[in-house]
């Protein structure tokens, strides 16, 4: 999400990305199907419109799941493509890939021949996209508008190889004129006019093919670069692209100065690309081996259209969810006004409700949840925004979007079946997160209500909104800065420390003194929690866990003990014996679910499992309700508690393989395994090198191929006091104690004089294993630093995690050496040079943030940081050759004159500072001050005054006086400045230089 990247504003052509900051992509997924049969007959939307028969009006307005509909069965029909399902809006794969990349394969010819995607010829779909992050981020302008979204939905048809100009302009036309009947006099083309600088012609084919159509030639318009050539990205497959506008005022009236001008009245509908270059890393393009066309048309815009709208929430896409928002809350009725007409901004709330509902709707179906990083962090500021709407403008009572939920599957249902499979989990979902965000809001007003005056809004209140409801900081932050009060931040963040510090939990599952001593006075035992090493390995390698039955021997509810808990409430649940893993010992705690015995279909959640003086308490929320003395069917999150399992073994193996590297004296100082990695601080003496790093993941690979039997046993702990090379074993340890042994039994390591624990990994642990070192399958150690002098941190993934890193580590090395073996070649082009410069940049951010092998990532750094070194020194130089050249020249043309005032082409500022450098330096006795004027219209301007002048001159003052005149700005020195402004004033802009110098000489 994005999350998205577009085209422009004003004409979408965003597809779903990750946070995204990553290169343009294309709709698209891999999944298909076959075509449905030819049809004898198309059904059109109208009678049709006789060729020279007089342009007029749709005759009817159709609804958008037939506009839709008409579009993929015209294609797909009419002219033998193949329908595809809309791809999800979540991304896969690498994290700089997207998934609507899925045919870039085909364009760059790469394609295995005999790979589905190698089988289409012909595509058409109805594609999901959601625009809100990375480069053209429309969610803080949605509402303010009648046409901007978060989400939207692009149809789209393809050509791999197939057709191409004639047949797609002359497809688009058909379905645009005859089929959807938009009147011919309406439609304006473009085609791109060519760009002299990369030695590509005008698109005259283009051209000449919309008017065999029978397109005006006054309605054919050539634009440049900027609207008509369309690229990937920085790289990749890219070429001409053909636009198609609409002119929603009409009547008889020439609209083409109107075109890409941003008029809302003149908006463009559909996109056609036609493939046929593919950019190489150096800037030149290269023909693709096969020609294809891609194309995008916003559904939105085009119902709005043939429905007779100016504005898209004013079809049939948007108001049921309008509708069903003015009933569900206390606002007037929408009347689609915006700026300062909309009094209370009550219509532009309306707006921003119904589009993101639509977002929330396809995000949370497709597997995206607010959440606080990438595009779930994304999907959270929309929810934010969106309740907010609806409880502080539209006066909503809670729940207003969840209630939406329905409407929008109408809406969009049919279409993409996903949204109704799944439409009690989407439900679901936003009632959960909208009821935390609504309790929190009424907390914080009625905390502030009782406030008093100029105080700051109390840490333990924020705290438990952030820990207990996941309410925002962010949100916490905005909503004081509006009522103009702030947070403790000192007490927070005292509170948030000490929590992390102490795992500091809820009422729950944490005991108090009181309910414990209660337990023990009433002769509760303590919960035998055994059955949790209940585990074996079966003969294909897979783990089975027995399930455990128990009894409730008590529950736990807001800090006293309790008999009985209803229906709905959260509590802790004691029971005699489990086989949940309790949080401790740096390992997060099992989750999973319980069932009463002989009640099969009604399941208790286990969220969360915490030990408390002897005793485990499973935090439940009770779906019916509980007493003690139920009998109760237990089961763990197999999948989950194998994760840890993996991990926990593999922080053993770390833990020896950095003492075997670094030295007996490295000690552990704290860890933490969940199921997604491990983390490990540890003494150190210095910065851990590379080859300490290689040779760490080494030893550990090396256990994991001898696949170790890992030998767990519990002895007593004046017994594993003996054990030689033991850490320090405390009175924090339980009697007996747990021995975690790999390779040696545990009755080996005890014996007298025994050097076993010396060889192999050895320690006290009561955390759950692996039965055999083997399943760990691998281990990379992805980011490692120093936490404080002495001691470091490192993160590792394993298993699958730690393959895709290592995969992804390569890929990016191959990326380093090739752009090594370019900065070798002899470049003499300052573009170029800068191009592979920014390259370098991007890598270098890349490499960074990704996750893989931590050494490579090091020296990847290293050769990174070489290279930029090396391309600036090169930019460097050339700009200083290409600025003595400019000053010969100059200096031949004025001869030591005392000023010299001129306009110099240019292609950056820094090159135009060297010019002015190289003339003083030659001529000490001249000032200079030159313009060079740039294609985009600005106006550089850079001058040095020449020391004898000093101080009555001052070159600053200079810079200022001219690029004033072109409505600019400028700064700098009394002997160097520079400045930019606007090409309309430069011929003044000079004038005034030689005043100025005149003035001060």
């Amino acid at each position: 999400m994005g999350v998205s990247e577009g085209r422009s504003p004003a004409a979408p052509r965003a597809v779903p990305t990750r946070p995204l900051q990553g290169p343009r992509a294309r709709r698209g997924s891999p999944a298909c199907r076959p075509p449905a049969g030819a049809s004898r007959s198309w059904p059109r939307l109208g009678g049709g419109t006789r060729p020279g028969a007089a342009p007029r009006a749709p005759p009817w307005r159709p609804p958008a799941a037939i506009v839709r509909a008409a579009f993929l069965r015209f294609f797909e029909e009419r002219h033998g493509h193949r329908r595809l399902p809309s791809a999800p809006v979540r991304p896969r794969g690498d994290p700089r890939l997207l998934f609507v990349n899925a045919f870039k394969p085909i364009f760059l010819g790469t394609v295995h021949p005999r790979s589905e995607l190698a089988q289409h010829r012909r595509v058409v779909n109805s594609q999901k996209c959601v625009r809100a992050g990375g480069k053209h981020n429309d969610l803080e302008d949605v509402g303010r508008d009648t046409y901007h979204h978060t989400f939207f939905e692009m149809l789209g048809n393809w050509s791999f190889g197939d057709y191409f100009k004639e047949e797609a302009c002359s497809m688009a036309w058909e379905l645009l004129t005859e089929v959807y009947e938009i009147p011919r006099d309406r439609l304006y083309v473009t085609y791109f006019g060519g760009d002299p600088s990369l030695g590509l012609s005008a698109d005259e084919e283009c051209r000449d093919v919309w008017l065999r159509l029978g397109v005006p030639a006054s309605h054919v318009l050539p634009f440049p670069l900027k609207d008509n050539f369309w690229e990937m990205g920085d790289t990749g497959p890219c070429g001409p692209c053909t636009e198609i506008h609409y002119d929603h005022v009409g009547g008889g009236r020439n609209a083409a100065a109107l075109v890409n001008q941003g008029s809302p009245d003149v908006v463009e509908i559909w996109n056609l690309v036609f493939m046929q270059y593919s950019r190489e890393v150096e800037g030149n393009l290269l023909p693709l081996p096969q020609h294809h066309v891609d194309t995008g048309m916003g559904l939105e815009r085009l119902v709005t259209i043939l429905q007779n709208k100016r504005s898209n929430y004013d079809t049939d896409l948007f108001t049921p969810i309008l509708d069903a928002i003015h009933k569900g809350c206390r606002a007037p009725r929408y009347q689609g006004l915006v700026g300062d007409a909309d009094v209370g901004r009550v219509n532009m709330a309306y707006r921003v409700v119904a589009d993101h509902v639509r977002t929330l709707c396809v995000c949370i179906t497709d597997g995206i949840y607010p959440g606080f990083s990438g595009a779930e962090l994304v999907l959270r500021r929309i929810l934010r925004r969106a309740v907010r709407f609806c409880s502080e403008v539209l006066q909503a009572p809670p729940g207003l979007l969840a209630s939406l939920v329905p409407t929008v599957v109408e809406v969009l249902g049919d279409a993409y079946p996903e949204l109704t499979r799944n439409a009690n989990q989407v439900s679901n979902n936003e009632t959960a997160f909208l009821s935390s965000l609504e309790r929190g809001r009424h907390i914080i007003e009625r905390t502030v209500q009782q406030m008093e005056p100029s105080t700051n809004f109390p840490a333990e209140v924020a705290w438990s909104l952030y820990g207990s409801l996941g309410f925002p900081l962010d949100l916490i932050d905005l909503m004081l800065e509006e009522k103009g009060i702030s947070l403790d931040s000192a007490a927070f963040n005292e509170l948030a420390g000490g929590a992390q510090a102490g795992q500091a939990g809820n009422t729950n599952t944490h005991l108090d003194v009181h309910s414990l001593a209660q337990l023990r006075s009433s002769n509760v035992p303590a919960t035998d929690d055994s059955p949790k090493y209940a585990y074996t390995l079966g003969q294909h390698g897979h783990y089975e866990f027995s399930p455990c039955q128990a009894t409730v021997l008590m529950l736990y509810r807001d800090q006293s003990l309790h008999k009985e808990v209803g229906a709905g409430q959260r509590c802790g649940v004691i029971l005699d014996r489990t086989n949940f893993y309790a949080e401790q010992g740096g390992q997060d705690s099992d989750q999973g679910y319980m069932i009463r015995l002989g009640q099969q279909d009604v399941l208790f959640p286990v969220e969360s499992v915490h030990l408390c003086g002897g005793y485990v308490i499973h935090e439940v929320t009770a779906v019916e309700t509980l007493r003690a003395g139920d009998q109760m069917q237990l089961f763990v999150d197999e999948a989950q508690r194998l994760a840890c399992m993996t991990n926990h073994t593999a922080t053993h193996l770390l833990n020896f393989a950095l003492r075997h590297v670094l030295g007996d004296s490295t000690e552990q100082r704290g860890s933490h395994v969940t199921a997604e990695r491990l983390r490990f601080d540890f003494d150190t003496k210095g910065h851990v090198t590379v080859e300490q790093l290689q040779q760490v993941e080494q030893v550990v690979q090396d256990l994991i191929k001898k696949n170790e039997v890992v030998h767990m046993a519990e002895v007593p702990l004046t017994l594993a006091r003996r054990v030689q090379g033991l850490r320090a074993v405390d009175e924090g340890y339980p009697d007996p104690v747990r021995i975690v042994s790999l390779g040696v039994p545990v009755e080996s390591v005890l014996t007298c004089d025994s050097e076993a624990a010396m060889q192999t990994s050895v320690e006290l642990c009561c955390g759950t294993h692996l039965l055999q070192t083997g399943s760990v399958e691998d281990l990379a150690i992805i980011s490692e630093r120093q936490l404080v002098k002495g001691i470091s941190r490192v993160i590792a993934v394993t298993g699958g995690q730690a393959k895709q890193a290592r995969e992804v580590g390569q890929c990016l090395a191959m990326e380093v050496d090739s752009v090594s073996l370019r900065m070798k070649q002899r470049i003499t082009s300052i573009p170029e040079m800068q191009n592979l410069s920014k390259e370098v940049g991007q890598l270098t951010q890349v490499v960074a943030s990704t996750a893989m092998p931590q050494w490579q990532r090091k020296e990847l750094q290293t050769i990174l940081k070489a290279l930029q070194r090396t391309a600036n020194t090169a930019i460097k130089k050339l700009e200083l050759q290409q600025a003595e050249k400019k000053a010969q020249v100059l200096l031949a043309k004025y001869c030591n004159q005392p000023v010299i005032i001129d306009t110099v082409p240019a292609d950056s500022l820094s090159i135009l500072m060297k010019v002015v450098n190289q003339l003083c330096d030659k001529s000490p006795g001249s000032s200079v001050l030159l313009l060079s004027p740039q294609a985009s219209g600005e106006v550089l301007c850079a001058c040095q005054v020449s020391k004898n002048c000093l101080p009555a001159f001052s070159a600053a003052d200079w810079a200022m006086a001219v690029c004033t005149q072109m409505e600019g700005k400028a700064g700098g020195s009394p002997v160097v400045a520079k400045g930019s402004g606007n090409a309309k004033g430069m011929q003044g802009a000079l004038t005034t230089a030689l005043e100025f110098a005149q003035s001060k000489l």
